[in-house]
């Protein structure tokens, strides 16, 4: 018996195949197969008026995929199914059994969280068939993000200079863009602090008679200090050993964000990065999986690989490092399918595989390696201690940390800021009272909230419920290519076009375009995916406030032209706009397409040097070339004379005719030839 297995990724094939051994072929889809026509009305391929029935076409570019996986199954008994475990992967698997024309009693569907042989032979063992609720979950999501995705885009490219508009993409660009005018409308406000120095020590005033303190003026600190004596009672003091907690091991959100705080990675980089971690690596004696799936936002850890870890642990370690798997509380969007991005084997330390990894996976595999270890290890425990003394009613306080027991922070103190901040041992004092050196007024400004970061974009958009972990990339891929956004500083600030897009969407859309509206629809999405609602209803309800909306959008809505310049078309009088093109900016006629004037910039003249050309007598000028300023002829094309650059001459002589050697500067960089040249071609060569 010949069993086919289908992948969706071929990096993925060979690997699996050589795990299962000669009675499976295993084959990849290479991603989607199928998708929505653009035929029907609106090309939205979705036929809106019988029950949203979709339309489903085999994408252009596998149909020679499809042809060679119908070939195959001509000559096995039985196909397996084994895409991504998730909703997307679910899909895949479905669209394949339709397009290749699967019976139901011939095909298997199963699912694995990391490539390794293990976990490939078990999962085997537990085939199923295709979860429908997953696929229905995922079918209706595609519809809707077309819905909005080509009826949305067409009103902005008809209405704006916007591309594009999305269910997710445009809940995100209006994040950056509230953010942007809380930042804009914030007026900063002035308040004080005041600090006392002691001798082994600092403290800050934190209230009077009971009440905390605020100090909103230079007035109001002056008037303070000069209350104050050089004399403090010690009043309080508080010992406490406490435990400071590991984190959590990683979700997709939370190492896209400490990839990016920590590595400097995009996103999109991380999650390639991940992709070809999760999918196999050669590491000399085998290719394998290094981590378990990407997409994922559970924390849980199998039994198997936390008993694992933690034998691993007490070896390395000693039994008081070894910890346990912690558990968040459940979260209402939160998909537990399967385990936190982890190690495949905790074994396979990072050091052990560097040479068979990039820098760039090195790096990533050992952050998620380092997280999942601690994650697992034994708390830290922290001796705190505070003080509280006061000062003709007046209440200073001070705290210091020191870690007695440093747990998971032995092997994860390079990711996190920790610092041991000495307090003197107060029971060691002759007195109660002690005296300050200094009292010091420290003024401050309240600030705003800062613009977004992609790690904090990432966050806010899980903390709200917005898109899936799949998602979050692409998402800020398209924010950036769209134009909508701009990075500067690892920071987020929305460009005129991204404020006119949102303007436009905020207007018309508002109950739609929002944060609760785009949460409560992921939350039914989830419920389509559980069995708990119906993928027709949660589509219907939607087009039906929808569409009215769109078509008064279409009505109503005034065009955002280009911005004018106060400048006149030379040809046709009309005013000369700033444009958007494929290279930059550019100006042209408000009027296009009836008039196609462009607006060339002058050249700048070449400078006059001084000098006279020697083979015509005409000014020597500078010009600008591909490799950077040159003096030249001004009666150039005429006299094609090139001022040559003074050549270094060194103290080695050409070995082929004894001139002396020179520097020269070429296209690639500086090099060293012989003087002589023409007649001469020697070129000296760098040694490697």
């Amino acid at each position: 018996m010949k069993n086919l297995v289908i992948v969706e990724s071929p990096s993925k094939s060979k690997t699996i195949e050589k795990y299962l051994g000669s009675d499976y072929k295993v084959l990849s889809s290479k991603g989607h197969i199928r998708n929505l026509s653009n035929t029907g009305k609106f090309g939205l391929g979705i036929d809106l008026e019988n029950g949203y029935k979709p339309n489903y076409v085999i994408l252009k570019e596998k149909s020679k995929v499809v042809k060679e996986l119908k070939s195959a199954i001509k000559d096995c008994d039985n196909v397996i199914l084994a895409t991504d475990p998730d909703r997307e992967g679910e899909a895949i698997s479905w669209h394949l059994k339709e397009a290749l024309n699967i019976k139901d009693n011939n095909y298997e569907r199963v699912v694995f969280n990391e490539i390794t042989k293990p976990a490939i032979l078990e999962s085997f063992k537990h085939p199923r068939k295709i979860d429908d609720n997953l696929v229905h979950s995922q079918e209706s999501r595609l519809m809707l993000d077309k819905i909005i995705g080509f009826r949305l885009s067409r009103l902005m490219q008809n209405k704006t200079e916007g591309k594009s508009a999305g269910r997710v993409q445009s809940v995100a660009l209006k994040l950056i863009v509230d953010r942007e005018r809380e930042i804009e409308a914030f007026t900063p406000k002035e308040y004080y602090t005041i600090e006392t120095d002691f001798k082994d020590f600092k403290a800050e005033l934190t209230k009077y008679k009971g009440k905390d303190i605020e100090i909103n003026s230079k007035v109001e600190a002056d008037e303070i200090i000069n209350k104050l004596s050089n004399a403090y009672n010690i009043v309080n003091v508080d010992k406490k050993l406490k435990n400071k907690q590991s984190k959590l091991p990683f979700t997709t959100s939370t190492l896209t964000q400490m990839a990016s705080n920590r590595l400097g990675f995009p996103a999109s980089k991380t999650m390639s990065i991940a992709q070809k971690l999760y999918e196999g690596i050669n590491i000399g004696t085998e290719t394998v999986g290094l981590i378990s799936y990407m997409r994922t936002d559970s924390i849980r850890l199998s039994d198997l690989f936390v008993s694992e870890t933690e034998r691993y642990i007490k070896n390395n370690y000693g039994k008081d490092y070894a910890g346990y798997a912690k558990s968040s509380k459940k979260n209402e969007n939160v998909q537990d399918a399967h385990e936190a991005i982890r190690p495949t084997s905790i074994d396979r330390t990072p050091e052990s595989i560097k040479k068979y990894l990039k820098t760039d996976e090195y790096k990533l595999y050992n952050l998620i390696y380092i997280r999942t270890l601690a994650s697992l290890m034994a708390d830290a425990k922290v001796e705190s201690t505070s003080v509280d003394l006061e000062n003709n009613d007046y209440i200073f306080h001070a705290t210091g940390q020191v870690y007695v027991f440093d747990g998971y922070l032995k092997v994860y103190k390079d990711y996190e800021d920790i610092e041991d901040i000495v307090l003197p041992d107060f029971a060691n004092y002759m007195s109660s009272v002690i005296v300050s050196d200094k009292v010091s007024k420290i003024q401050h400004f309240t600030e705003p909230k800062p613009r977004f970061t992609e790690a904090k974009l990432i966050a806010e958009l899980e903390k709200l419920g917005i898109g899936r972990p799949s998602t979050y990339a692409t998402i800020i891929k398209i924010l950036k290519d769209r134009e909508y956004v701009e990075l500067k500083d690892k920071k987020f600030y929305p460009t005129e076009t991204g404020i006119n897009v949102t303007d436009k969407l905020q207007e018309f859309f508002s109950g739609i375009i929002n944060v609760d509206y785009t949460a409560n629809m992921e939350k039914e999405l989830d419920e389509v995916a559980e069995g708990k609602m119906k993928w027709d209803t949660v589509v219907d309800e939607f087009y039906k406030d929808f569409e009215p909306l769109l078509n008064k959008a279409f009505k109503e809505m005034e065009k955002v032209g280009p911005k004018e310049t106060g400048e006149t078309c030379p040809l046709c009088g009309n005013a000369l706009v700033l444009r958007k093109g494929k290279y930059g900016e550019f100006i042209a006629c408000s009027n296009y397409p009836e008039c196609k004037y462009i607006k060339h910039e002058e050249k700048e003249k070449p400078k006059e040097t001084g000098e006279i050309c020697p083979n015509c007598g005409s000014m020597l000028v500078i010009r600008k070339g591909k490799r950077g300023e040159f003096t030249a002829c001004s009666n150039y094309p005429k006299c094609k004379y090139i001022k040559q650059d003074e050549l270094k001459e060194l103290e080695e002589t050409c070995p082929e005719c004894g001139n002396n050697l020179v520097e020269r500067v070429g296209r690639y960089g500086k090099f060293i030839s012989c003087s002589n040249y023409p007649k001469c071609k020697y070129i000296k060569k760098n040694k490697k």
